[in-house]
């Protein structure tokens, strides 16, 4: 399918579209389970930089195609001009606590990394960029 790139405003009002151009982007039929997964994460990403990136505008830019096996590869890349931050350096919560004892924040990460196959950060030419990966359905 090749790549297609998003830019939006990184603001609360952008998450519907960002959401639309993803599922537009994923052939039809995909597990409602995998695809409530993938909107996760996304959300997560999304709003974590809406709220806390102080950049204007938010990139995505996704890959799907086929893998080797038949199965479909998403690749989503999240960039924004924000100051340098690397969710994933934040340890994961503690899940042994009960939810009043544990550390708000944290969470949403912690599922992303759960939910998708491979997550990575890097920061490069002024932008933060997160990664995430997901094999889904074939095309």
């Amino acid at each position: 399918m090749g790549e297609s790139i998003l830019r939006v405003k990184a603001a609360d009002e952008s998450m519907q579209t960002v959401n639309d151009f993803i599922h537009s982007q994923l052939p039809k039929g995909c597990d409602d389970m995998l695809l409530n997964q993938i909107d996760l994460a996304v959300e997560e990403i999304f709003v974590n930089i809406a709220h806390y990136s102080g950049s204007e505008e938010a990139e995505i830019v996704l890959d799907y195609h086929i893998g080797g096996d038949g199965s479909g590869v998403l690749t989503v890349i999240f960039k924004d001009g924000g100051k340098p931050f690397n969710p994933l350096e934040k340890p994961d919560p503690d899940l042994t606590l009960s939810a009043e004892e544990r550390k708000i924040g944290g969470l949403g990460i912690f599922l992303t990394k759960k939910f998708m196959d491979a997550v990575e950060y890097e920061y490069s030419d002024g932008k933060n960029c997160l990664k995430i990966k997901k094999k889904v359905c074939a095309g």
